[in-house]
């Protein structure tokens, strides 16, 4: 990436972060009753979530992974996804940040084809991992009820609800399967060409850049089409880190209700990531999580300052990560390939 690029982004992560802090929504006194609270289970927290970048980054490399493209160090590829999921974390739209960035960071390495293709083809399996998720606590919820768990009761209300969620998310990964087979790049320009607001610039994008539109599909189709166990190793490694992050939300509830399960820490995760993703265009979600949360442990008979005390701890967390991310944006950027 070029220096003056990198510096922008590195200017406006310092930025954004000395935002996030300054608009912090919890007192420092709060802050350190939570950390006294969580003792040694908050570094192992930061690690645990180390682990779930390195999946996420294994997930990436496999998609990089093509015949006669150069082969990507594996700590370069971690430390690109690290940043750019702090990049992501402090600006609205979430992919507003981190994914501009990963492409602009790859390009040297691979080709600006390939770095746009895996970043686009790594974002829709990080999304479909979400759905497959959220389809996996649907499905969990109700056998907890037939199970007769107190808890997970099926009224009227919730059968409903818990129908139309499936039917939504059972759709959207039919959705995604079609664009992994045969791409959506192409298709995405086409539709917007049909806005009002946009259709002009989408229309001129499109006409001058159609054979690089092109082959970006053909990339991302490929990947299906010839690679299938990379690209069920990707889904899989995707998939195992939503499941791995719920062990952080079992650590912080059970310290103060040791009775909760890792199954009630999927359900809440599920709950909180759902309800603060329809907030996606909140920097960090703000209030999002925070009201899942709320939702959630209402919903399982967790008292509601566990669930604000969990969110804390999670913010804090996530902070740190995003320091970490930024920083990381300084090392490494020597012009050898092998530099990380």
């Amino acid at each position: 990436m070029d220096r003056r690029w990198r510096n922008f982004f590195f200017i406006f992560g310092i930025a954004a972060t000395l935002l996030m802090l300054l608009t912090f929504d919890s007192s420092w006194d709060q802050v350190y009753r939570m950390l006294s609270k969580a003792g040694l289970w908050f570094p192992l927290i930061l690690l645990l979530w180390l682990v779930i970048y390195v999946m996420n980054a294994s997930a990436w490399q496999l998609i990089l992974r093509t015949p006669g493209i150069p082969k990507v160090p594996f700590l370069k590829v971690l430390k690109v996804t690290i940043t750019g999921f702090a990049l992501n974390y402090t600006t609205p739209l979430g992919l507003m940040g981190g994914e501009p960035y990963r492409i602009m960071e790859m390009a040297p390495q691979v080709g600006t084809s390939k770095a746009t293709s895996s970043v686009l083809l790594y974002v829709m399996m990080h999304i479909a991992s979400h759905f497959a998720f959220w389809l996996t606590s649907v499905c969990l919820y109700v056998a907890m009820h037939f199970w007769g768990v107190e808890h997970c009761v099926l009224n009227g209300f919730m059968s409903s609800l818990l129908s139309v969620l499936t039917i939504v998310f059972v759709l959207a990964l039919g959705l995604f399967a079609r664009g992994f087979r045969f791409g959506f790049v192409v298709k995405v320009f086409g539709i917007l060409e049909r806005l009002p607001l946009v259709r002009k610039w989408a229309a001129g994008f499109l006409e001058k850049n159609r054979k690089t539109l092109l082959q970006i599909d053909q990339e991302i189709g490929s990947l299906h089409g010839t690679s299938r166990l990379k690209f069920w190793g990707s889904f899989v490694l995707e998939y195992l880190a939503r499941m791995l992050s719920c062990v952080e939300y079992w650590v912080l509830i059970g310290l103060l209700m040791p009775e909760i399960t890792y199954l009630d820490s999927v359900l809440i995760m599920a709950f909180s990531s759902f309800f603060s993703n329809l907030l996606f265009f909140m920097p960090m979600q703000i209030g999002g999580r925070e009201g899942g949360l709320a939702m959630a442990s209402a919903g399982l008979s967790i008292p509601a300052e566990f669930g604000l005390y969990t969110s804390l701890a999670s913010r804090v967390r996530e902070f740190v990560w995003v320091v970490i991310g930024i920083g990381l944006m300084k090392i490494g950027n020597g012009d050898r390939r092998t530099s990380l």
